[in-house]
């Protein structure tokens, strides 16, 4: 079976939902500048979203720390991409695009500028936004200070708040969407100060070079002490470099396109049951993460526990979103039988194992 994974068709491209600003002089990059501290009176930001951070939702891409051509996130990672400003929240897929997630203001303050009514088509199908327009729908919250924070890639027609409307952190602005330059559902949020683009969870200006020191530990790194998160939020946030984004079964060979349009939703987010007459078996799962090396497995046990497939092979070179799928044929003695299959996904970073997760799947 070792040869059969390696024949699977591995879908990946680094996401480009860059934040870009709307089109104002207060929006424009400003010039490089010197790192400075967070200054004073800085506000204590709360999730941007309302969805479980690694449930349902993650955070893709973080703000870029590297000051040249290269890219690094804050932790050192490689969930980023060079030049981005904002932190990526995004959906496992289309569908719960469509079943509605909300935006929230991450803190107290007055909206400052809307942009709606940009469709929600992904840039493979557009070829991208017209110039000036690639954050798509938007909204910008003036928080005093000269702090500001941005909502980027909203859903077209889910703002709900205007110019010069008070809101407080929590209060819904829109929801998720997949508008402007984009290729997934999610929100770009990004944060500002005197003009100078922030990361959140340094509080350093993006893009300085200056990071905090980084762990080998490839689980969880806690959310640095010069944050801009609030207490609550840091707990939330602590950063994963993989996270399993969907897995589960599908009534024929998967497929990259139809997964991430919510397509195969049997058990997982959807739930729905599978006909347990299917010829057979797609066995799929998306990662996101995926560093050069790193084994993942794909394992599949039918409702009386026997193991019905297994599937192991290596991520052949750092990747932010891996698609892997493949096929089980129906036993040749009859049919499936009905009840409850499991989808397990699990992910080695040399001797350690960085995640394993489970999906399970009704056959009737």
């Amino acid at each position: 079976m070792r040869g059969v994974w390696m024949r699977l068709p591995v879908h990946c491209r680094w996401g480009v939902a860059a934040l870009v600003f709307l089109p104002s002089l207060a929006f424009a990059d400003p010039p490089a500048a010197a790192p400075v501290a967070p200054p004073a009176g800085a506000p204590a930001l709360e999730l941007p979203v309302r969805c479980r951070i690694g449930t349902d939702c993650f955070v893709q891409n973080y703000v870029d720390a590297d000051p040249g051509p290269g890219m690094r996130d804050f932790a050192c990672g490689r969930l980023t991409y060079d030049g981005h400003k904002g932190t990526d929240f995004r959906l496992p897929d289309l569908e719960a695009m469509r079943r509605g997630v909300a935006v929230v203001a991450a803190a107290p303050g007055t909206v400052a500028r809307v942009r709606d009514g940009m469709e929600d088509v992904s840039i493979r199908q557009s070829g991208g936004a017209p110039a000036g327009r690639e954050a798509g729908n938007a909204v910008v919250v003036d928080h005093g200070n000269g702090w500001e924070t941005q909502y980027s890639h909203l859903k077209r027609g889910s703002i709900a708040v205007r110019p010069g409307d008070r809101v407080e952190a929590g209060t819904v602005l829109a929801q998720v969407g997949l508008s402007g330059n984009t290729e997934f559902p999610h929100v770009d949020f990004g944060v500002r100060h005197d003009g100078r683009t922030l990361d959140p969870y340094t509080g350093r200006e993006a893009g300085t070079g200056e990071a905090p020191a980084c762990s080998t530990d490839p689980g969880a790194t806690p959310v640095p002490s010069g944050t801009l998160w609030s207490a609550d939020a840091r707990r939330t946030l602590a950063y994963r470099p993989s996270a399993v984004l969907g897995a589960g079964l599908a009534p024929e060979a998967p497929k990259a396109e139809v997964a991430r349009n919510g397509g195969y939703g049997y058990g997982g987010y959807g739930g729905r049951p599978l006909p347990a007459d299917v010829p057979i078996l797609g066995v799929w799962t998306e990662l996101m993460g995926g560093r050069q090396g790193d084994r993942v497995m794909l394992e599949v046990t039918g409702p009386d526990g026997r193991r019905l497939f297994r599937n192991e092979g290596a991520v052949p070179r750092p990747l932010a979103v891996l698609f892997f799928g493949t096929e089980v044929r129906k036993p040749a003695h009859g049919p499936w039988v009905p009840g409850p299959y499991r989808v397990t996904v699990t992910l080695r970073h040399g001797d350690e194992t960085v995640l394993r997760e489970e999906r399970q799947v009704e056959l009737r």
